[in-house]
């Protein structure tokens, strides 16, 4: 029993020592890594249109010329879109931080009033709301970089889609029985495919909710903001959340209390309209992730890959899920990994069955 248990205790020594060392290699190569995992999951998006088109009659080539087209537009604009409006916002942010300082020492003051004593530069150095905009504009500057260099993505997006076609028959060529790597390698591309289809179109809506919300109050860079709540609305849980905060904060500064609630409570209304009732409606329980499990990867892989990681951390856990689920000694991670047993049983069951006629999807 003694040898055992060492041998155990070994195996999982070799097991930790092995995944730090693969985490560790992730984030130094993670300016390689990021570009060829967004090119990976922009593959799984585009391949819906893409078989779309050829199940139409529209040959494969002309196909991808036209997702591609689209994609191509897409990025331009967004990358220009947030690098212009970062660019006027940070050259503008001082104004704002002065002022934000202005009515956090007001505040200290009227406190101070009721005999309630803070120090001004203990209350900015831990909770100084103009840190909040200024990392907002970070992750949005960062991510206008990763659009701008894209060449490389689309490039890896193009061979990706070519090889898509003869990956199957390679895979039989090599391996002896590849029908079950197959098969989860499906369902992981459908499962991701499906969450990833369904939260673009309502982090779209998220986002020009904002737009018009923040237009019709009258706030500054209202389409900045917009592309803000479009992309944290990829982030589960906390994502909209941040999102709000720096507009709120602008709202309070340029225009007032009352007005900067107004946006707070219009957020509120969005997010709970669109995430509450709209998004659940459609995706179901199709990702089988604990709550604890979705905000862990949130906060992983943010700090192995930065913020495309935090974007990216759902696919990823789930593509890492239902890889675990399909051999036997690593089920028990997998289910660890999922809701309660019922709610799991449930995610299954709902989740898109492999076809082999892509035009059956």
């Amino acid at each position: 029993m003694g040898n055992e248990a060492k041998v155990l205790t070994g195996s999982v020594l070799v097991s930790l020592a092995a995944f730090v060392i693969v985490v560790a290699g992730m984030k130094l190569a993670s300016a390689l890594l990021v570009p060829f995992l967004l090119a990976v999951f922009i593959s799984i998006l585009v391949a819906a249109p893409y078989d779309w088109l050829q199940c139409r009659g529209v040959p494969a080539g002309v196909a991808l010329l036209l997702v591609l087209t689209v994609l191509v537009v897409a990025m331009i604009l967004l990358g220009s879109l947030i690098g212009s409006s970062v660019q006027d916002f940070t050259s503008t942010f001082p104004v704002y931080e002065t002022r934000l300082r202005e009515m956090i020492n007001a505040l200290v003051n009227w406190l101070e009033g009721y005999r309630i004593h803070i120090s001004s530069e203990l209350l900015s150095n831990y909770a100084d709301p103009g840190k909040a905009m200024k990392m907002a504009a970070d992750v949005l500057g960062s991510l206008g970089n990763m659009l701008t260099n894209s060449f490389l993505i689309l490039v890896t997006v193009v061979f990706i889609m070519l090889e898509a076609a003869s990956f199957p028959d390679k895979w039989r060529a090599g391996h002896d029985n590849a029908d079950a790597s197959l098969q989860r390698f499906s369902t992981t591309a459908k499962t991701i495919n499906q969450y990833m289809g369904i939260k673009m179109l309502t982090s779209l809506a998220t986002g020009l909710a904002v737009v018009i919300l923040l237009g019709v109050i009258g706030v500054d860079y209202a389409v900045l903001w917009g592309v803000l709540a479009f992309l944290l609305n990829f982030i589960p849980n906390i994502g909209s959340i941040i999102a709000a905060i720096p507009a709120v904060l602008l709202a309070l500064v340029q225009l007032g209390m009352a007005q900067a609630l107004a946006v707070a409570s219009g957020y509120l209304v969005i997010n709970i309209a669109i995430g509450t009732f709209l998004e659940p409606r459609f995706m179901g329980k199709g990702l089988g992730l604990s709550v604890l499990v979705v905000f862990l990867s949130l906060v992983f892989w943010g700090w192995v890959l930065g913020p495309v990681g935090m974007l990216l951390s759902v696919p990823l856990t789930i593509a890492i899920k239902i890889a675990l689920e399909g051999e036997t000694e690593t089920r028990w991670m997998a289910i660890l990994l999922g809701p309660k047993v019922e709610e799991a049983n449930e995610a299954v069951a709902d989740r898109p069955q492999t076809d082999d006629a892509s035009c059956g999807r």
